[in-house]
């Protein structure tokens, strides 16, 4: 009974379930990279290292971010319950467990390929260095998107050994997707981030030039996106199925705009978790779909 309430305790810690944001665009990266190598068509090996290497990062960034904000986290009514705050897991356990994670992430990039494993250390800067952008730049949501952007390009990396406009492309719409909404979500804490002379675009620019922002991030999203739809219908023939996905990710990003505003800050959960963590599986089903379909 303590070992399973230690493992919910760590997996609350990391927030295991937001691991849908960035996973399905991995998925995405992955088959398109299966699709272009000829040589290594749908190796579920590399397909087992490659969701390996995102839980182990994934585990080591948001366990470290928890780590660096511990003292911020106890001072905010929000985060004070939070595992680290709350005394539920140490701060040194929280350290170790980054440690492992990070050792994991590599030894399985090593399994991977040559480029995998020397772009790992790079990879876990980008993941970990996330945590202390807040400090010195509003810019720090474009930083957490660059972070989870490393899926599809990973992915592909992972699968062929080199770069590709498409998964390049997915990148930079998981870059405008996920800071869009990390601005919404910050919008909860703009008093307190002013208070601590933390940096956010919140803080920055107020509640309603925030939620402009965050519109403009998404536009840029979902132009990345229908441009890797016609790079896919051109490249690979896909039509139908890529096409359903691409329109309800597109409708579900509209809907995030709609139900949160100035006065129903209290809907940001619901855009925040639910309706993108619903958005990047639909999007990853069909397009997948439509390679087999």
């Amino acid at each position: 009974m303590k070992l399973i309430q230690t493992i919910e305790s760590y997996l609350s810690l990391v927030k295991f379930s937001h691991s849908v944001f960035a996973m399905p665009f991995a998925l995405i990266g992955f088959f398109v990279a299966s699709r272009t190598d000829q040589f290594h068509p749908l190796n579920l090996e590399i397909l087992l290292l490659i969701v390996l290497c995102m839980i182990t990062a994934r585990n080591a960034a948001m366990a470290f971010n928890r780590w660096a904000d511990r003292d911020y986290d106890s001072r905010n009514r929000r985060t004070a319950q939070r595992e680290i705050p709350s005394g539920i897991v140490t701060p040194r356990s929280a350290l170790i467990f980054v440690g492992l994670n990070s050792v994991a992430f590599i030894i399985f990039a090593w399994f991977i390929n040559k480029p995998c494993f020397y772009l790992s250390p790079v990879a876990l800067i980008i993941v970990l260095g996330y945590s202390y952008t807040k400090r010195f730049s509003w810019l720090c949501h474009v930083f957490l998107g660059l972070a989870l952007s490393l899926a599809p390009v990973g992915a592909y990396l992972a699968v062929t050994s080199s770069f590709n406009l498409i998964p390049l492309l997915y990148g930079i719409s998981v870059v405008s997707w996920v800071a869009g909404f990390d601005v919404l979500y910050a919008l909860q804490d703009i008093e307190f981030d002013r208070s601590e002379k933390l940096k956010s675009i919140p803080s920055r620019f107020g509640i309603q030039k925030s939620l402009w922002i965050s519109v403009c991030f998404h536009l840029i999203c979902a132009a990345a996106i229908v441009t890797c739809g016609l790079l896919l219908h051109l490249e690979f023939g896909l039509s139908y199925w890529m096409g359903t996905g691409t329109l309800m990710f597109l409708i579900l990003l509209v809907y995030q705009h709609r139900i949160i505003s100035g006065n129903h800050l209290e809907r940001i959960n619901l855009a925040f978790f639910t309706t993108n963590g619903i958005a990047s599986i639909v999007l990853a089903f069909f397009t997948i779909l439509d390679f087999y379909f």
